[in-house]
């Protein structure tokens, strides 16, 4: 009789009931699990918050000054000052703390753009290879900052005593460096400043390499740098020193003059100064792939041995930087704008040495 009833009745106050009673089982343990349970508002709504202590608009605020303090990522920087209960100054020291050990952990991805910064004077110029992982943390003005004092610490490092001098980063890593950034400021070692700044960005960031062009001789030190975000940065450089036999011949021609062939070797690219400074080794090799090229047309031999040194003359003309065509004025070359500055200055001037640096050469590139 009861259960005739009950099953005439509609199921639909049996049904709410049910779907009650399960939602007040799992708000009851939701808000026990919950620390935050007990500041719930009286409207028995749940608002997301990260900590009962702070309110909300000052976390916000937190948030963004230890963000612009340190740029480093916002979830890096939201879990620091989660972590260190909201305290801002011991959230900085916990993100550096952190910054090592992410900087660690990245270090082995390939960091193959980057900028290169250069510092110099009359008799002396450096260049130096800072590499990061995308053009955008190029970019960065701490990135910057960093590639610019390094390049100026290595000119006012100890002279080498040599005319040309590439080092490799252990030369600078242990020295001091002393910052004055907003967000990279103090004394501390090349090897901390720049894991700092790769904590920073989060990425890869690494020194690579520096170079370094002096002249002892009556001369100057030409630089060009291409492709510059600012002064004294740039991703190619050319450096080339040019010496007068005549100490009393006047140095600001020659300034013009390298400054022009500076640039010349950046857009050319030459491997030697001089024909005489090419290696055999490297003439037979060229000469030897010239004349395979040559037999393939099937002509006689002596047509195929003038074939290959005329094809050689033309190696020179690209690989040597005193044949090399003028890229401001094609109708003259390299050898014959300096024949005409001695002419002007009155004495004999001479390319002791150059150099042509681009960020990213020679490092393999992981396939996209």
């Amino acid at each position: 009789m009861a259960w005739g009833q009950l099953a005439g009745r509609p199921a639909i106050g049996f049904l709410s009931r049910a779907q009650q009673l399960a939602a007040q089982r799992f708000t009851s343990a939701t808000f026990q699990t919950n620390p935050l349970s007990d500041h719930l508002p009286e409207d028995g709504m749940f608002r997301r918050s990260f900590s009962s202590a702070v309110p909300a608009s000052e976390q916000m605020n937190l948030i963004k000054q230890l963000r612009e303090r340190t740029c480093a990522p916002i979830k890096d920087v939201k879990a620091s000052l989660v972590s260190c209960d909201w305290d801002i100054e011991a959230a900085q020291v916990d993100l550096r703390k952190r910054g090592v050990i992410l900087a660690a952990k990245k270090s082995s991805r390939t960091a193959a753009e980057g900028l290169l910064a250069m510092a110099g004077d009359d008799k002396r110029a450096v260049v130096v290879e800072l590499n990061c992982e995308t053009d955008f943390v190029a970019r960065n003005d701490v990135f910057q900052y960093l590639a610019s004092s390094l390049a100026k610490m290595a000119l006012s490092a100890q002279d080498p005593g040599k005319s040309v001098f590439p080092f490799a980063p252990a030369y600078l890593e242990s020295m001091s460096i002393n910052l004055d950034h907003p967000k990279l400021s103090g004394e501390t070692t090349v090897r901390n400043a720049v894991t700092e700044v790769a904590a920073m960005v989060g990425e890869n960031v690494k020194l690579r390499r520096g170079f370094m062009l002096s002249t002892t001789a009556h001369g100057v030190v030409s630089s060009y740098l291409h492709t510059c975000p600012q002064p004294d940065l740039g991703r190619v450089a050319g450096l080339v020193t040019l010496e007068a036999e005549d100490s009393s011949a006047p140095l600001d021609a020659l300034k013009r003059v390298g400054s022009s062939i500076a640039m010349h070797i950046v857009a050319a690219r030459p491997l030697f100064l001089s024909k005489e400074l090419v290696s055999a080794a490297a003439v037979e090799n060229e000469r030897d792939v010239l004349r395979t090229q040559a037999e393939r047309s099937g002509k006689p031999q002596m047509a195929i041995e003038k074939m290959v040194e005329g094809r050689l003359r033309k190696y020179f003309e690209e690989a040597v930087l005193l044949e090399q065509k003028y890229v401001v004025n094609d109708s003259t070359n390299i050898k014959t704008l300096l024949s005409d500055l001695s002419k002007e200055v009155g004495c004999k001037v001479t390319i002791g040495n150059f150099a042509r640096m681009e960020v990213g050469e020679g490092i393999e590139r992981p396939e996209e």
